[in-house]
């Protein structure tokens, strides 16, 4: 292994022990007993600046946070913060109210004369409405003749109705600008909410697009979402309780009016006897103001009270929904907790495959170094089981990664057409690699000749094939020092010969020239016993062999026995030795022969 490689084997079980670390801190906790939520957060906030008359932020933070609500855990909870939202608003109308019956606000100068033109425009509008109920009552029991004059004082008279009614409409309209008519305005805004919850349906959650997602990418995008689910939650529930604790700052104030209330409510009591208030004598013409009556302060204690009681009610109801906002935090950090070691045990796998690819080439070599097979079957057996598990690795991290499609069967289809007309080569080539993995196929070390190029086979992989060029099998052998790449289509598509394996011989020959006045019969029965001494064991093999490619044919003929012709040239005799043998050992063959030819031309 390279140093290379070791690093990166230390740095992958690093990472590995990091991510099993990860997989312990995330696990799930053990069951515990019924966790109680606590209704308030601790020490009140000081209180902020005076609040709206109206605050709705809270009900429209809870509708917002309800349509992230996508699990059967966390429906309940939303629609348990969406309904005491909105019954919190509806206290909030309700305790605006009643602040505008303690305390009537005080209008300007240009309020006033607004009102005191809406006062008049209205007492107008009633003395035409009763000239028109009047009219139309005499013109149903006036007779023919009398009809149109009193048709004609009847529609000037709706014709004025209508233009006071457009002059009322505007002063009620100036007024409202002005900051007056405060009752109106609660009310219209009252109206609002009560139609817009009308006309909001009950609708089921959307499903996110998230779910169609799957794998370790999948669950990353859900993880990033449920932690700004979380950051929403927490604002939601920090504004939930800086309201409360405003209004229990307002409450405080409140109680100190309903004290001094009661306190000026006793002490007339204690001082006078009860007065009916028709018999209580005028307050004197004085420069001071006249204390109130002893009804105003009752009706004044009793405003307060109920204004004290409405701010409990929405301090409490605050503070029911900042706990929900906290059981719901709890239930999305369980699911955050949840994928996060999902994702942590899909990181484990991711390390746990490239770690077992690293070191898959070195068990190999291991394991396969004690079979007893041979060195070039061998080297084929590691190199397909290599390229296995390779595949293997890459198909499992990818499936972690991504995880298995949803439409898995129209996905492949596309991508194999695709990849079809795009990779036709490569694909014939890996196609060819299976084919050289064959019986007729071709190993490391073979000889082998493709497209005209002999040499020996150094590298066999699953899109090329390396030779080193040692020339044409007829030549002396000896390697040029070229690697020549061919892809592994030449397989499929064209033809090979492979000089090293079963079924492949060479018939070979020799020539010696033996001049006149030597025994040419002789030499050439000494030359062929040779030639059958040095070839018995390969033309055996070879007509073995030859038999059974013939598939057992009784009339086949075939031998592999040593052929010798002589013929005279111009200088003496020429013999010729025709003999089988293997590609490997032609060279050697050959030498032995011409050695003893040699000897018997020498003696």
């Amino acid at each position: 292994m390279s140093a290379l490689q070791r690093i990166a084997a230390i740095a992958l079980a690093l990472l590995l022990l990091l991510t099993g670390y990860g997989l312990w801190t995330t696990r799930a906790p053990p069951p515990t007993a019924a966790q109680t939520l606590q209704a308030g957060s601790g020490a009140a906030a000081p209180a902020a600046s005076a609040m709206p008359v109206i605050d709705q932020r809270t009900l429209l933070t809870a509708q917002r946070l309800a349509r992230l609500a996508n699990t059967p855990e966390e429906l309940p909870l939303a629609q348990q913060a969406v309904q005491l939202a909105d019954n919190e608003l509806d206290l909030a109308f309700t305790a605006a109210m009643r602040n505008l019956e303690a305390h009537p606000p005080v209008l300007s100068p240009a309020a006033l004369a607004i009102q005191e033109r809406l006062q008049s425009a209205q007492k107008e509008l009633d003395g035409d409405t009763e000239d028109v109920k009047r009219l139309t009552a005499a013109l149903a029991a006036a007779k023919d003749a009398d009809k149109p004059p009193l048709q004609d004082r009847l529609e000037l008279a709706q014709s004025q109705a209508e233009l006071t009614q457009d002059e009322v409409q505007q002063a009620n309209e100036d007024l409202l600008q002005a900051g007056g008519n405060a009752h109106q305005r609660i009310q219209m805004m009252q109206q609002e909410h009560a139609a817009a919850e009308h006309a909001s349906t009950a609708a089921a959650p959307a499903a996110s697009p998230l779910t169609g997602l799957q794998g370790m990418v999948g669950r990353v995008r859900l993880w990033l979402t449920l932690r700004d689910k979380r950051r929403w939650l927490a604002e939601a529930q920090h504004q939930v309780r800086e309201i409360a604790a405003q209004l229990a700052a307002e409450r405080k104030q409140i109680a100190a009016e309903l004290e001094a209330s009661r306190a000026a409510l006793a002490q007339p009591a204690a001082s006078q006897p009860a007065q009916h208030p028709a018999q209580a004598s005028p307050p004197a013409a004085t420069g001071t103001a006249a204390p109130p009556s002893l009804l105003t302060l009752t009706r004044q204690v009793a405003a307060e009270q109920h204004r004290l009681t409405l701010r409990d009610q929405r301090i409490s109801a605050r503070a029911r929904i900042a706990a929900v906002y906290e059981q719901w935090d709890g239930v999305v950090a369980a699911q955050e907790r949840t994928i996060l070691h999902a994702c942590l045990a899909g990181i484990a796998v991711v390390f746990g495959a490239l770690l077992l690819l690293l070191f898959a080439d070195r068990w190999l070599e291991h394991l396969l170094g004690r079979a007893p097979i041979d060195r070039r079957q061998l080297g084929t057996l590691r190199s397909v089981i290599g390229v296995a598990l390779q595949i293997v690795g890459v198909v499992v991290i990818l499936l972690v990664l991504v995880g298995v499609p949803a439409q898995l069967g129209t996905m492949l289809g596309l991508a194999g057409a695709g990849l079809t007309v795009a990779l036709k080569d490569f694909i014939v080539a890996f196609v060819g690699w299976f084919v050289l993995m064959g019986k007729n196929g071709v190993r490391l070390g073979d000889w082998v000749e493709i497209n005209g190029v002999s040499g020996e086979v150094i590298e066999l992989g699953m899109f090329h094939t390396v030779l080193l060029e040692t020339g044409n099998w007829t030549d002396a052998g000896h390697p040029t020092g070229r690697h020549v790449t061919f892809t592994n289509s030449f397989a499929i598509e064209g033809h090979y010969f492979n000089f090293s394996t079963t079924g492949q011989w060479l018939w070979d020959e020799i020539s010696v020239a033996v001049p006149y006045g030597k025994d040419a019969h002789a030499i050439a029965a000494a030359i062929e016993k040779e030639a059958v001494a040095a070839t018995a064991a390969s033309a055996g093999e070879a007509e073995a062999e030859w038999r059974r490619a013939s598939k057992g044919q009784r009339d086949s003929n075939v031998s592999a026995e040593p052929a010798v012709a002589v013929r005279p040239t111009g200088g003496g005799v020429e013999i010729t030795v025709r003999y089988v043998t293997r590609a490997s050992e032609r060279l050697a063959v050959r030498a032995r022969l011409y050695q003893a030819a040699v000897q018997l031309l020498a003696q």
